[in-house]
């Protein structure tokens, strides 16, 4: 294992309320004991509650962040959240292939936990050509699956397999969305297929899951684990930030997880 701190980036979308987006990932990041770095793609004005407008920033300056800090700091892993448009992934997926960093954690953002779309529907092919065939592993939810793939899922084991067809080096699907008392989730790899389950958590503070996964993949490939463990490690914090999550009071809807969680 690494001696030294590992430098973490996430290129995402920013949430005002703290629960989800960078401001998740930042959170995700200092609780894994990583440094947190931040390449904002678009600007949303959203609560507990929902959505309510997207401002996207130009794709040349989210660029131009990436590489001002590629080009001063050595960064361990890469997550990569909302996008918002075809432009702003192919800068993104042009400064990765530039940069070529070790691990790219995708989390493929379309839609809030709301409903509200935070990707264009043009952009999803762009996505599929340009940017999962760089990354360690794409980390959808059912619904992101079927859109990706144009298949139903239905077993979870096969549809994750078909994620690999896209060209990522691994799929870590979540079956969140499954209603079951048990949250599983499939990783499947060149290694083979891995199973992660945990009991589901009665909680409305469900805002910013599937960023926190996604980040905590990433903080804890920097930190020098494998990929399957690293997934196995992201379960157990999330279902921890999801168990601690009715100390926060936050909001009147989907409330936020307790990433800073102590335990007792």
């Amino acid at each position: 294992m690494k001696n030294t701190i590992p430098n973490i980036l996430t290129i995402a979308g920013s949430d005002p309320s703290g629960g989800a987006g960078i401001q998740g990932d930042l959170k995700t990041f200092a609780a894994l004991d990583c440094y947190g770095m931040a390449v904002i793609t678009a600007l949303t004005a959203q609560n507990t509650l929902g959505v309510r407008s997207v401002i996207d920033v130009p794709a040349r300056f989210v660029g131009d962040q990436i590489s001002a800090i590629f080009e001063d700091i050595e960064v361990t892993a890469v997550k990569i959240g909302m996008l918002a448009n075809a432009e702003i992934i192919e800068d993104v997926a042009d400064s990765l292939e530039k940069f070529a960093p070790k691990n790219i954690v995708l989390d493929p953002v379309m839609l809030s936990s709301s409903g509200a779309s935070l990707l264009d529907s043009d952009a999803v092919g762009v996505m599929k050509e340009r940017l999962i065939p760089l990354c360690t592993v794409l980390t959808p939810n059912i619904p992101e699956a079927e859109k990706l793939s144009r298949r139903s899922v239905i077993d979870m084991e096969v549809a994750a397999q078909g994620l690999l067809e896209l060209g990522c080096r691994a799929a870590y699907l979540k079956g969140g969305h499954l209603k079951s008392e048990i949250a599983r989730d499939v990783l499947v790899y060149g290694g083979g297929v891995e199973m992660f389950e945990a009991p589901m958590i009665d909680t409305q503070n469900t805002h910013g899951t599937g960023c926190t996964l996604s980040s905590a993949i990433a903080a804890y490939l920097g930190l020098g684990y494998d990929l399957p463990e690293a997934c196995g490690r992201a379960k157990t914090f999330l279902s921890a930030a999801l168990s601690h999550a009715d100390q926060l009071n936050v909001g009147h809807g989907n409330g936020a997880l307790n990433h800073g969680y102590k335990d007792e």
